[in-house]
């Protein structure tokens, strides 16, 4: 028994992806933008450190709750990493696309699991998160992010034209350690029409995107305390006008 929630366009769904990936019908979505656990804080430290220390450095324990699925090695990820995106692409119609974030670390590891997967690998988009980044004294800053991207075969030169790069801070109010802007996935989804899914939505940044911008979406989370943020968080979108409540239907899930 799955919990599900919807908010206008939107449906969450409280569960593991590798699980609940396998209940839903073909060609459902157009595409896939999603922000799954990086396992790449440990590569330096001990891999079974909670995430608030990896990733935070005392700058903030406790302010935000632990994630999930963080604790895996290369080649642990790039066999998990597979095996979701082999699932998503079973979901997806021809010519869809799979956006998935990561950053330096798994970088090569992420564009293999793409074409692992059978996605076609189309490339890389940078997200500068600007000198707001944190310093390190006689290196460069790693201020960015990248999202892998990949297509369902083939698909035609239609339709509008989204940036190669997008620059912005990440948000000063977060609901999640690893929390994004709002409008960059605003811009990653400008050149997806929906439905779209997120077999990783964390505190639902990508949905709340699509709220606002009407498009249908599923998103799935595995912790129960982060799935009540994102619900909380989705309460208090106000999404367009005239918006039909979605219809996708789930198979073998039940509320």
């Amino acid at each position: 028994m799955a919990r599900i929630e919807r908010f206008g366009t939107t449906t969450l769904i409280l569960g593991d992806a590798l699980e609940l990936l396998t209940s839903l019908d073909v060609g459902d979505f157009v595409g896939v933008l999603t922000d799954p656990p990086y396992s790449s804080g440990g590569n330096v430290r001990d891999k079974a450190m909670p995430t608030s220390a990896k990733y935070l450095q005392g700058r903030g324990g406790g302010r935000y709750p632990e994630f999930a699925g963080d604790t895996r090695d290369q080649r642990s990820f790039l066999t998990w990493s597979t095996m979701w995106m082999s699932l998503a692409r079973k979901l997806v119609v021809p010519g869809g696309i799979l956006a998935t974030f990561t950053d330096w670390r798994q970088l090569p590891v992420t564009t293999d699991a793409v074409q692992c997967a059978g996605w076609v690998w189309r490339g890389i988009v940078p997200w500068d998160k600007t000198e707001s980044a944190r310093p390190q004294l006689g290196r460069y800053r790693n201020q960015t992010e990248f999202v892998a991207w990949g297509t369902n075969g083939s698909r035609p030169l239609l339709g509008p034209v989204a940036p190669g790069v997008f620059r912005m801070p990440v948000p000063r109010v977060k609901h999640h350690i690893a929390g994004k802007p709002v409008e960059l996935m605003r811009g990653l989804l400008s050149v997806m029409q929906g439905p779209v899914l997120d077999p990783f939505m964390g505190s639902a940044t990508v949905g709340v995107a699509c709220l606002e911008m009407g498009l249908h979406y599923v998103g799935m989370e595995v912790d129960p305390t982060i799935f009540e943020i994102a619900c909380q968080r989705m309460a208090a979108v106000k999404p367009l006008g005239n918006q039909k409540e979605t219809q996708l239907q789930l198979r073998e899930i039940r509320e």
